[in-house]
């Protein structure tokens, strides 16, 4: 192909095996000087060359983002780097400049490592309120002179190889190239920067391409060896864009007497802010010789206005409403916030996500939480979504709070993915159904089942065991709630597929020693819901009140 023979083009290449490599050097100084990662352990050698691997593709996405500005200098079609030497300047000292506050930071987040056993992130400047210190501490602790002498030794070399880089590459005689030729290379460059940018390659959604984060550097549990996953500059910016919101202190301390009475505090002391209080064991316990299996369903957007047994008018769940008749069933339950990724965060945690920006599961910072889901602690613990856990950074948070959990995504399934969510909700049943019944009997599990169907798209599967979307009219639909036809369908596919989960799990032998417990993430969009009490509306309560049932028939009765 003529136009790999392109100037630019074996410039740009080139650069971005000088960036990477150089970024790759650094990975590889602080896992073995920094980390204090066993690097040599047979029990970890898979997670950390994985973790390894990952980084590396952070450091890729660096090196592109850094490059990005050289890219248009050189495309430019008349005044580009070929062309004219100040643009070469301006490249060098931009590269210079960039480089030189990378490396600082790189420096910063070695020591910052060292020092707290946390790679550099937004916490950082909170040293800049008592900046004299903090610079008189650094100076008195680290050989400050040779850090610099060497790294800026390092700067040297590099850019030694930039101006050599130059010389085999755009100092070159011109050869001439077919604009077809060009035009097909500029594709697959665009294409591959592309790629590179996103981190991922494999198991990749067209239609969301979810791109890699950090919370993919998470994915053994291990926050020691998820350090070797994390690129610096990258994760100091997104804990930087997550914000460092503080709590008011004198306003906990006004309100504390309250606090404390209300949550039932053991020994309160307004000075220590004390909120520690001891639950007693539970008097009542399932008198069975095997522990009850667990399984956690959130049904996506199902709010109480379009359930049957809240008295929607259509009657579209009637799975939900026969298990309604049959379980514990909390018709006043209200989630605190609406959106899914704040449900997931509190089903998890027990604690609302009450962040005003973005949601706590993208904060880097705090995700590993206490979770109850700990307490089964002889459990297998497996969570289970259609889509990319990595979709809200939910996976980050997942594998850190819960204990030794088994996540599956969207690339652990065999089904075909049928929209952006994914595979459809059947399909996750029964694969999740497969994994379940791997379980040995005699051993008690815990599983987390996220749905995604009842959201637009609203796609309705052409594998659906004979579902049945209804065709009614459009002002039909809109009176018990709906928006449109689609949105109605999807609350019916929905309910459907919880009767057939209840159905593959007795063929799976597994119904009658479990406790099932469903519940909606949030409400979506309605029309007009005549059919609820006229607060729901005016108050603005239909988006947070949602079904909440306990089902267990196989082993205890309802109340």
């Amino acid at each position: 192909m003529g136009g790999l023979q392109s100037r630019r083009l074996r410039y740009g290449v080139g650069a971005i095996g000088l960036v990477f490599g150089l970024l790759a050097l650094l990975r590889l100084l602080f896992a073995v000087g920094f980390s204090g990662v066993d690097l040599s352990a047979a029990d970890q050698r898979e997670a950390i060359l994985q973790t390894l691997g990952i980084g590396l593709r952070f450091d890729l996405r660096l090196t592109l983002l850094i490059l990005l500005p050289l890219a248009l200098l050189a495309w430019l079609p008349r005044w580009n780097l070929l062309r004219l030497p100040t643009l070469r300047w301006l490249a060098r000292v931009y590269l210079l400049l960039v480089l030189g506050g990378v490396g600082l930071l790189y420096i910063i987040d070695f020591g910052h490592y060292a020092y707290l056993g946390v790679r550099i992130n937004a916490t950082v400047l909170r040293y800049l309120d008592d900046a004299q210190i903090s610079r008189q501490m650094l100076w008195e602790s680290y050989p400050v002179l040779w850090i610099v002498l060497a790294w800026g030794g390092a700067l040297s070399l590099w850019c030694y190889a930039l101006l050599r880089l130059e010389r085999l590459t755009l100092d070159r005689p011109a050869q001439p190239l077919g604009r077809w030729s060009l035009a097909s290379v500029s594709a697959l460059g665009i294409a591959v920067v592309f790629l590179g940018l996103l981190g991922r390659v494999e198991n990749l959604n067209l239609e969301n391409p979810v791109p890699l984060r950090w919370s993919d550097a998470y994915f053994s549990g291990n926050s020691q060896i998820a350090a070797l996953g994390l690129n610096p500059v990258l994760f100091f910016y997104d804990t930087l864009k997550a914000g460092q919101a503080q709590y008011d202190e004198a306003q906990v301390r006004q309100h504390y007497p309250a606090l404390a009475r209300y949550l039932g505090v053991d020994q309160p002391d307004p000075q220590r802010l004390n909120f520690t209080r001891q639950q007693g064991i539970q008097p009542y316990r399932i008198d069975r010789p095997r522990p009850p299996n667990v399984i956690f369903v959130m049904l996506e957007s199902l709010g109480t206005s379009a359930v049957g047994a809240y008295g929607n008018p259509l009657n579209p769940t009637p799975n939900l409403d026969r298990l309604a008749s049959q379980s514990w069933f909390f018709k006043h339950f209200y989630v605190p916030v609406t959106g899914t990724a704040k449900t997931v965060w509190a089903s998890i945690t027990g604690v609302p996500d009450v962040t005003r920006q973005e949601t706590a599961t993208r904060q880097p910072l705090i995700t590993r939480q206490h979770s109850l889901i700990n307490a089964f602690s002889d459990y297998h613990k497996l969570y289970l979504i259609g889509g990319n856990a990595g979709w809200a950074n939910i996976n980050g948070l997942i594998r850190q709070s819960i204990d030794n959990v088994r996540l599956y995504d969207e690339s652990h399934w065999q089904s075909p993915q049928v929209d952006v969510w994914g595979i459809s909700d059947l399909d996750l049943f029964k694969e999740s159904d497969r994994l379940l019944r791997a379980i040995p009997q005699d051993q008690p599990f815990f599983a987390y089942l996220q749905t995604s169907g009842n959201h637009r798209p609203f796609t309705i599967p052409k594998d659906n065991d004979g579902f049945q979307a209804q065709d009614l009219p459009l002002e039909q639909v809109q009176a018990a709630g709906s928006r449109s036809l689609e949105q109605y369908n999807a609350v019916r596919l929905l309910d459907f597929n919880i009767g057939r989960l209840m159905e593959i799990a007795k063929a799976g032998g597994y119904y009658d020693n479990t406790i099932f417990v469903f519940f909606g993430d949030h409400n979506t969009r309605i029309s007009q819901i005549p059919h609820m009490a006229p607060a729901f509306e005016q108050l603005g309560l239909e988006s947070n009140n949602v079904p909440l049932l306990i089902h267990a028939r196989g082993c205890c009765s309802p109340e």
